[in-house]
């Protein structure tokens, strides 16, 4: 059997051309660029994702925040908000000594004192700004506050250390008796305790700080050789609590030693990549919000984006750090504290109030600090800044849009009771002299002699303060240039720097 099959079928095809569908021939330019699109898109959705979830982690570790008399929750407005602050603001940064978290690192202490206290007036033009340091033994009323457990008011007290008000009432009771002090409504609020120093210095990367000489304090563990060292952690903690050892060892002395790292601080994160960095930016929005309580109308990330959208072009001759105004060696109440001056006192919260730029006097960085080799006066720095800086009848103009200048009066009526110390404050108040801002490094108080048994206290509010501003404005657009006016008075016997000075903290016994 012949198994071969017969194939000459195949050969009856029709002969001809096949025919074949054309295939396009392929643009190199427009694949790549297919191709391109799809990575663009891929690696959008993959960052707004991150994103997302960064600003959820942020907005997770707030909390539910701290009620504030006098401080409307604001309603939240996300991570997302773009727009710089309207108008001036006025924020109080408050360093405790005794965090239940710490343990006995620190030593032991039997309640809890606001040493740090920290008030930052920023003018509704957004070209200045005043901190300044409220000393912790500075004598002023203390209103009735609602105490923290709910259970009803503590009494009113007419004349004591302005740093046993937290123990009154905590944040709220600090913020009222600030109030009461300066005469200024206080929008903004902040605690900041030990480990929310270390967190923030960590996460801005350290701070140069000069010094005159070598540091030794046996009390805080801090040694620096004379010269420059970058501190952050624990080290950056040390240098902010030390009191014996710079200037006189005493905490008016340690304000300006502070002051000093302060001013490096903010030439850091305004000189390098800190407030355009979204990792370093996310790392400070997280230590702020991890380790601050933060009251309840700050406690948004939208609102910390917008009040640094405003602070980020502020020129750093425009920033003075100042001491509130005050004197040792009173008697009665003000027997080893700090006794307010209510004259010098009258006159810097008059500037405050009317958004005014002003300049230091000579010799003006304190007993804990001086300035760098080289370095330019505070005076004719600040000056010069406030010749470019300020706009023209800016003072004038803003003062009712820097929402400091309502309630003042009322403010001034809550300093509960009309006692020696608070008529000093008072004093200054009702002499127009409505807003006192304050921030500093440190909490201050009359002298060695003076300490409050509080040695060891907490200094972090400064780096606290300047970190979270820093975490506010990561993304700012440049503001316009105001125009240039008049030289910015001298307010003589202020003690403080402007942020353009380099100055360097002086050992104790210098």
């Amino acid at each position: 059997m012949n198994d071969v099959r017969d194939r000459s079928h195949r050969l009856n095809r029709a002969t001809g051309i096949a025919r074949h569908g054309r295939l396009r021939h392929r643009n190199p330019v427009g694949t790549a660029m297919k191709v391109l699109s799809g990575v663009a898109a891929v690696a959008l959705v993959s960052t707004a994702s991150v994103a997302a979830i960064a600003a959820k982690q942020v907005t997770d570790d707030f909390g539910d925040g701290v009620a504030i008399q006098g401080q409307p929750a604001q309603p939240a407005k996300g991570p997302a908000a773009l727009n710089s602050y309207q108008g001036g603001f006025n924020m109080l940064v408050v360093g405790t000594d005794n965090d239940p978290e710490q343990g006995t690192a620190y030593g032991e202490r039997d309640a809890t004192l606001n040493d740090v206290n920290i008030l930052l007036h920023v003018s509704a033009d957004h070209t200045n700004a005043t901190a300044v340091s409220i000393p912790r033994d500075l004598v002023t009323p203390i209103p009735a506050c609602r105490k923290q457990d709910g259970s009803g008011t503590t009494p009113a007290m007419a004349a004591q250390p302005i740093n046993s008000a937290w123990g009154e009432g905590g944040l709220n009771c600090v913020v009222q008796t600030v109030q009461g002090l300066t005469g200024l409504d206080v929008q903004y609020s902040a605690a900041v305790s030990f480990q929310g120093v270390i967190e923030m210095s960590n996460a801005i990367g350290g701070v140069p700080v000069c010094v005159a000489q070598p540091i030794h304090d046996r009390y805080t563990g801090l040694d620096l050789p004379q010269g420059t060292s970058t501190l952050q952690g624990d080290q950056a903690l040390a240098f902010l609590r030390s009191r014996h050892g710079v200037g006189d060892g005493s905490d008016l002395g340690r304000i300006s030693s502070q002051q000093a790292f302060l001013s490096s601080l903010l030439r850091t994160v305004k000189s390098n990549d800190t407030l355009t960095s979204p990792p370093t930016l996310y790392k400070l929005a997280r230590a702020a919000a991890s380790n601050m309580q933060l009251s309840q109308s700050l406690n948004d990330a939208g609102t910390m984006v917008e009040m640094g959208r405003a602070l980020q072009d502020l020129p750093l001759a425009q920033v003075n750090f100042v001491q509130y105004p005050g004197t040792t060696g009173g008697t009665g109440v003000y027997s080893g504290k700090v006794q307010p001056s209510a004259e010098l006192a009258a006159q810097l919260f008059a500037k405050i109030r009317a958004d005014q730029s002003f300049s230091l006097g000579a010799d003006s960085t304190g007993i804990g600090a001086e300035r760098a080799a080289g370095a330019g006066s505070a005076a004719g720095a600040s000056t010069a800044g406030s010749a470019a800086g300020s706009a023209a009848g800016a003072s004038a103009g803003t003062a009712a849009g820097a929402g400091s200048a309502s309630g003042a009066g009322g403010s001034a009526a809550r300093a509960g009771s009309a006692s020696a110390a608070g008529s000093a404050a008072g004093a200054g108040a009702a002499a127009g002299a409505g807003s006192g801002a304050g921030t500093g490094a440190g909490a201050s108080g009359a002298g060695a002699a003076a300490g409050s048994g509080a040695d060891l206290g907490t200094d972090g509010a400064s780096a606290g303060a300047a970190g979270a501003a820093a975490a506010a404005g990561g993304a700012s657009a440049p503001a316009s240039s105001p125009a240039a006016t008049a030289p910015a008075e001298t307010l003589d016997g202020l003690q403080g720097q402007s942020a353009d000075e380099q100055t360097c903290s002086k050992a104790f016994g210098s």
